[in-house]
């Protein structure tokens, strides 16, 4: 079991071990579930790349056809 110290600040430091076996890095946020006497720490997906692959596309456009959508959209 890993420990930390909590400061007056009510700061912690995340061991390590633990950063790395989360993939934690430095920005990334962390969210604290709380159940009952404990509280789980969860890394927040924040980033672009976590989002990849969730949207289907129900077909598929050319470049120029995405382009031509983004100027009809824009009232080009």
């Amino acid at each position: 079991m890993q420990t930390s110290t909590l400061t007056s600040k009510g700061q912690v430091t995340i061991p390590a071990d633990v950063r790395k076996r989360l993939g934690l890095h430095p920005g990334d946020r962390v969210a604290f579930v709380v159940e009952g006497d404990e509280v789980r720490l969860v890394r927040k997906e924040n980033r672009v790349e976590a989002a990849f692959g969730i949207c289907k596309p129900d077909r598929s456009l050319t470049t120029d056809q995405m382009d031509q959508v983004i100027r009809d959209r824009a009232g080009r």
